[in-house]
């Protein structure tokens, strides 16, 4: 984005979205990030946006639904409302996509196109109230599957050190490390990759 001359107006936002749902993610989560630019780069901007996703995204893989959400302008009440929902109940995709059209936004799903509910969540989520800082660091792609090499005693140094500031790095109690997760593991089947536009 820095070679379209944004301006950044926030912090990235990473919005988690209710644990609970039976189709979530690992982490549940949902991405905004709210910038000024100026008009005329408006489509170089959405291109760069979905030229990230479609190369990141492992769309082959059973389960992956990203969604992107283009909104300009002040959140409203309604879109607010909507991404508070998202953090507690289920929300269905007839919401969104409703929600969508109503604001004037633009939208592209993969597959599902679940991942437009959180897209739009994230959106609406301003974390006016409580929020805290998230540091995520991702492997290789080279290094998919193959064993983690963390040293366990250097994390529970880490939380001793940084406590208050730091939480849910360790389990104490079980004594595992709790901020590293199961490698993600590409399945091999074969499926057709389908967008769609709102």
């Amino acid at each position: 984005m820095e070679n379209l001359n944004v301006a950044f107006i926030d912090y990235p936002n990473l919005i988690r979205l209710n644990p609970n749902v039976p189709w979530k993610t690992r982490g549940n989560g949902a991405l905004c990030l709210r910038f000024e630019f100026e008009n005329a780069l408006e489509s170089e901007i959405k291109k760069a946006t979905i030229d990230l996703v479609e190369e990141h995204a492992h769309l082959e893989s059973n389960g992956t639904d990203p969604g992107i959400v283009f909104f300009e302008g002040e959140v409203p009440n309604e879109l607010q409302v909507f991404a508070k929902k998202t953090e507690t109940n289920i929300v269905t995709l007839i919401e969104a996509t409703r929600l969508i059209r109503s604001l004037g936004a633009e939208a592209l799903g993969y597959n599902t196109c679940r991942g437009i509910i959180g897209a739009l969540a994230a959106i609406g989520e301003k974390l006016y109230s409580d929020h805290t800082y998230e540091l995520i660091a991702y492997r290789k792609p080279e290094n998919y599957g193959s064993k983690r090499r963390v040293d366990k005693e250097s994390i529970f140094e880490m939380d001793r050190t940084t406590q208050p500031y730091t939480f849910n790095n360790v389990d104490f109690e079980k004594r595992r490390v709790i901020i590293t997760h199961a490698a993600l593991i590409p399945f091999s089947l074969e499926l057709e990759v389908k967008a769609q536009r709102w």
